[in-house]
Formats: structure tokens, sequence, C-alpha cells
């Protein structure tokens, strides 16, 4: 019986452990994430071209790897429908046949367009680019 509540207790230690590990995670990442909105903050009050002293160098940036993705629709579904899925069932999605699609890139929206198939490969014409300005302000 004693040993049983000395494991208890063994638990009961490592329980306060990971949550005070976890507070602090979690003030590490409150922490970031003010010094995160400082910076866009001062990015955004910075022009284009910087100023004279350290003008902004974008050449840098413009062979970084991207993800970019076409998304024509979402939907939820529960695991047993998941599951109860095989060839030649339909998932029906939140968008209209017609609507346009979201263009993403790693995961945030920059544009919407239509599908186009040329010499048999899908693409997509862009019809609304999402401003950079508004690119920025969902970043926050």
């Amino acid at each position: 019986m004693a040993e049983n509540s000395e494991q208890a207790t063994d638990g009961m230690d490592d329980w306060a452990e990971a949550m005070a590990e976890q507070a602090a995670v979690e003030a590490k990442t409150d922490a970031q994430d003010g010094a995160k909105s400082a910076s866009l903050d001062q990015f955004e009050t910075q022009s284009a071209h910087g100023n004279k002293e350290n003008p902004i160098n974008l050449e840098v940036l413009m062979d970084v790897p991207v993800t970019l993705s076409m998304e024509i629709g979402r939907t939820s579904v529960s695991i047993r429908s998941l599951l109860q899925l095989n060839q030649g069932s339909i998932v029906e999605l939140d968008r209209l046949a017609g609507e346009p699609l979201d263009v993403l890139v790693n995961g945030t929206l920059i544009a919407r367009g239509e599908v186009v198939v040329i010499n048999e490969k899908f693409g997509i014409r862009l019809t609304d680019v999402i401003s950079p300005a508004e690119r920025l302000r969902k970043l926050r």
C-alpha cells in the first residue's frame, strides 16, 4: 500500500514538473510574440527602400523556396466517415462550382484565381491578388 502512495506522489511530482515546464514555455512564447509584433511594427514604418544608411536588400530573399498551393475548398469529416472513403467516394466541399480557388504561399492566402488547362496541364489564372499591406495585417 505504501508503494502505491509513493507512486502516486511521484506521479503528482511529474505532473507538477510538466505544468511548470509548460508555464515556462508559454511565458517564453508570449515574450517572443511581443518581440515579433514590435519587429513587424518597425518593418511597416520603414519604407520599402529602407533608409539612406541601411538600404533593404530584397535580393537575398529572391531564391528562398516557398510552398505554393491551390485550394479548391475544405470540409470537416469524422474519423468514421474518413475511414469509409474508398475509390469513387464523393466528398462535398464548402465552395460552389465556379468559385475562385485560393492561392496559398506557405499557408497564407495571397491571391484567388480560376483553373485553366493548357497543353493538357492544369494551371491557375490569377483573378485577384491580395495587397502586400493586407497580407502583413493578416500575419499579426
